[in-house]
């Protein structure tokens, strides 16, 4: 018996290690940054992908399934999943989820908030009371949210506290040095004026000094008419632009009709990870969108 009993603990010690966090993420850059932070020690599902408009989802039976049987939530916040998150949570009836429990980790809550509206009026479009919540778009937020996201799973996971700390330290480090990087390459980008199909990338115009002309939405949120798109054509024409910026799950009529009627280059930046068959990766991410830049620029 005792033979049969020291053979089972064998195999069992041999079978692979099971993940001890189950994490929910909104969108594709929270999941890749906790697979980064936790490795084989999460099992990350993902609710949502870069061909989607993270504002709106429908909150449907798979993923209030798993968000049933998650233990944390790893979010945008800042009013970003408003229309479904919440229904999601109700829904799940999961109590490690709910709002203010150390099981909901929201991204925005860790970085200046850009973008903050003076007032809030449903007139002006889709604004957010928090500010924009697009922070993705700047790599140097992915430093400070990943620091907060390692310190949750050290709470919320102790047995494998020294595990997730040791992961963050060499992310950081690998980060540091990315980011370093990416400044350097895109240099060329500073002070360049751009348009931009929504008013969604005031983070990446923090971080590479872009100067956002327009964009051709009129107000955020709200489709463009052929009236204001043509608009827009004759403030370009007056005002030349380097590009015309779009994200994957944007329709690229309206970037497309004023590039061919201002000859404008038109380009689709990855926005989040899996944005682009370039972006398969928070790194790719930043490398892909330096890139596409720096091309249609020269």
């Amino acid at each position: 018996m005792r033979v049969l009993f020291c053979a089972l603990a064998f195999c069992l010690a041999a079978l692979p290690a099971h993940a001890d966090l189950k994490i929910f993420a909104c969108e594709p850059e929270w999941g890749a940054l906790a697979k980064e932070l936790g490795g084989d020690k999460v099992d990350v599902y993902v609710a949502t992908s870069a061909q989607q408009d993270p504002h709106h989802i429908e909150a449907r039976p798979s993923l209030i399934a798993r968000a049933r049987a998650a233990d944390m939530l790893v979010c945008t916040g800042a009013e970003l999943e408003v229309g479904w998150l919440p229904a999601v949570q109700r829904q799940a009836a999961n109590q490690k989820i709910q709002p203010g429990t150390p099981g909901e980790f929201e991204a925005a809550s860790f970085v200046r908030m850009l973008d903050v509206p003076g007032r809030l009026d449903r007139a002006d479009g889709d604004v957010h009371a928090q500010g924009n919540p697009h922070i993705q778009t700047d790599p140097r937020n992915i430093a400070l949210v990943a620091n907060a996201l390692a310190t949750r799973f050290v709470l919320l996971d102790v047995a494998n506290g020294a595990l997730y700390e040791a992961r963050h330290t060499a992310f950081d480090e690998k980060w540091r040095a990315a980011l370093a990087r990416w400044t350097t390459a895109a240099a060329p980008l500073r002070g360049k004026p751009i348009a931009v199909q929504h008013p969604n990338w005031a983070y990446l115009n923090d971080w590479l000094g872009l100067n956002q002309i327009v964009s051709l939405e009129p107000k955020p949120g709200v489709p463009p008419s052929a009236g204001y798109l043509s608009e827009v054509v004759t403030r370009v024409r007056s005002m030349p632009v380097a590009v015309v910026i779009r994200a994957p799950h944007e329709s690229a009529k309206p970037s497309e009709f004023l590039s061919a009627q201002t000859n404008v280059p038109a380009v689709l930046l990855p926005f989040t990870v899996g944005g682009t068959p370039g972006a398969g990766d928070l790194t790719a991410l930043y490398d892909d969108t330096v890139t596409r830049l720096l091309a249609a620029v020269k």
